[in-house]
């Protein structure tokens, strides 16, 4: 008889599957783009880059769904700037509407417009471009114009010959000038007007000023007075040219280079017009104008002091001022010396254009300082 076989029952295992997405190309693409896609919000300044540019419409990409767009009344206000933009050009916006209802992405140029400008000036400046002005009013320093919505400046000195006195004559009117300065900080605009109308002239004067020593001796006719010196209007050769073509080119003669003695007001020494022999100085190239001197003309008093003035000599001068510290006694020609308070004999009272025997008490003849003693011609009250 069989045996029968016990037979073991097996359970069947539960495979567990696994949902497997399958990405599509497609997915990963817009899954990417969405990751960089920008969502500009209201008033914020972004950065993009101009693919389209017209007179009354500008795109840029910013990084969002969709182009932004610059346009209407917002071109219409940068318009001088927007003629200065090419595609790809990187610039600054801001937000003005996220998505109207087109869709669109509405920008604004007037950070740009701003920034815009001041590089468009600063350009022109290093272009040495001629641009056209409108002068606005006219004050003491000069005229304020306007180029576009923009307000600038001409000081009175960067007026040409043609205008210099007359600027009213440029009030209201058009005019071409020169970007000199340009300081967004300080929100600084400066023009000259001379730059163009006098191109001729400056040309020349570069070419003459290029061979202009210190040292040299210059005829010329006082321009212009003022409390700290004279200007001085002179008429510098051009080297291998006739006489006639010389170049005429402003100079100062700072007050302290008036006289060895002290002036108090050049006003009563000079007069508009007068010719004046000087010498320069200093060249200031770059600014087309030389530093000059008339006293430098003579010979420097100083020079030979402690021979004439030696410590422990006797001399003769007159009283010139008189300070709560002192009295100061001048020999002539730009040398004083002072009798401080504490060596005036006592009792004494001087008075101006007196004449007083001193007599040399201390020199220095770096600082030019002289110190000095009173020569007694009687003997003081309490030593009698």
């Amino acid at each position: 008889m069989a045996t029968k076989k016990a037979t073991k029952k097996v359970t069947p295992k539960k495979v567990e599957v696994k949902e497997v997405k399958v990405e599509s190309l497609m997915d990963k693409l817009m899954a990417k783009a969405g990751a960089a896609l920008v969502t500009p919000k209201r008033g914020q300044q972004v950065e993009g880059s101009v693919t389209f540019v017209s007179r009354k419409m500008v795109l840029v990409d910013i990084g969002a769904k969709t182009e932004g767009m610059v346009a209407d009344a917002e071109a219409k206000e940068a318009v001088d700037i927007i003629e200065t933009l090419k595609v790809g050009d990187k610039i600054s916006v801001f937000v003005k509407h996220p998505e109207n209802d087109q869709g669109q992405i509405l920008l604004s140029l007037r950070k740009a417009v701003e920034e815009g400008r001041w590089s468009v000036f600063k350009k022109w400046m290093e272009e040495d471009k001629e641009v056209e002005v409108t002068g606005l009013e006219v004050n003491k320093g000069g005229m304020v114009v306007k180029i576009g919505e923009i307000r600038g400046f001409v000081p009175a000195s960067q007026f040409g010959e043609k205008h210099l006195g007359n600027m009213d004559e440029l009030l209201n009117k058009v005019f071409k000038a020169k970007v000199i300065e340009v300081d967004k900080v300080q929100n600084r605009l400066i023009f000259s007007e001379k730059l163009v109308s006098d191109a001729v002239g400056l040309a020349k004067k570069d070419e003459a000023l290029a061979d202009v020593v210190a040292g040299t001796k210059l005829v010329g006719t006082v321009s212009g007075i003022m409390p700290f010196g004279v200007f001085v209007t002179v008429n510098v050769p051009v080297k291998g040219k006739p006489a006639d073509t010389a170049a005429k080119i402003e100079g100062l003669v700072h007050i302290s280079e008036i006289s060895w003695e002290k002036v108090d007001d050049p006003n009563t020494m000079f007069k508009v017009g007068q010719e004046v022999e000087v010498m320069v100085i200093g060249i200031e190239k770059e600014a087309g104008k030389l530093n000059l001197s008339i006293k430098q003309l003579s010979g420097d008093p100083w020079s030979d002091i402690e021979t004439k003035y030696a410590v422990g000599t006797k001399h003769q001068g007159k009283v010139v001022r008189i300070a709560p510290y002192g009295v100061f006694v001048n020999f002539g020609k730009g040398i004083d010396g002072l009798i401080h308070v504490s060596k005036q004999p006592q009792g004494k009272e001087f008075a101006m254009g007196e004449t007083v025997d001193v007599y040399v008490e201390m020199l220095d003849a770096k600082s030019r300082r002289m110190s000095l003693g009173v020569v007694l011609t009687e003997v003081p009250v309490e030593y009698r």
